[in-house]
């Protein structure tokens, strides 16, 4: 199973902000920079992650990007399971699967899936920053920006 770009942006983006000082916020344009990605898709990963009450966002100058709540409030499990919209692995449904009624691959792709969420629900995002990830965030936030 590979995750979707979708969900490696929108894990970035909340550990990049756990990072940030008391009161200050990060912008689309810089962390695009930060992780040299598409300032485009940044943009539709903060729109839904702000939907799911996971961002504060503001607008205009001054404006930019913080996390809605400490980073210990913030299941891996809970956020990859939003990020992917992911429920089942196959559907042998749609299309219809000739083997449907005579198949146990479903069921152990199912429990897998299962398993795999058991255990990033056992994470938060502040599990996620200990050594090196943090040290990492860190330097990152404290590179220059290149003029872009």
């Amino acid at each position: 199973m590979q995750l979707t770009r979708f969900t490696d942006l929108g894990l970035r983006v909340l550990m990049y902000l756990t990072w940030q000082e008391e009161g200050q916020l990060a912008t689309i344009p810089e962390i695009a920079a930060r992780f040299e990605v598409s300032r485009n898709h940044l943009v539709k990963v903060v729109h839904f992650m702000a939907q799911q009450g996971w961002l504060q966002t503001s607008r205009g100058k001054g404006g930019g990007l913080a996390l809605a709540r400490a980073p210990e409030q913030y299941r891996v499990g809970e956020v990859v399971r939003e990020l992917e919209g992911l429920s089942q692995l196959i559907d042998c449904a749609d299309p219809p699967c000739a083997l449907r009624q005579g198949c146990r691959l479903k069921g152990a792709l199912d429990e897998a899936l299962a398993a795999f969420f058991r255990t990033l629900d056992q994470y938060t995002l502040r599990d996620m920053m200990a050594a090196p990830t943090g040290e990492a965030i860190v330097r990152l936030h404290r590179q220059p920006l290149c003029p872009g």
